[in-house]
């Protein structure tokens, strides 16, 4: 796997990206309903705090984000 830092994705690309993410099923969110721009927002704030980051599984030729602890 292979970390992807959000800074070197052009917006168009990091926003097809996270909505592609967030869109797949099985994303919890929890009991709480949020709209496709607040789970963007969401996922943008984490990737900017360090909480998330970007990986590519160059094996299967796919892309995770995924928290970070």
């Amino acid at each position: 796997m292979v970390d992807i830092p959000h800074t070197e994705l052009s917006n168009e690309a990091l926003r097809g990206l996270i909505e592609y993410f967030v869109l797949r099923e099985g994303t919890d969110y929890g009991h709480a309903d949020y709209s496709l721009e607040e789970k963007v927002a969401m996922v943008v704030k984490q990737l900017e705090r360090g909480q998330a980051k970007i990986v590519f599984d160059e094996k299967d030729d796919t892309f995770n984000i995924v928290r970070v602890r």
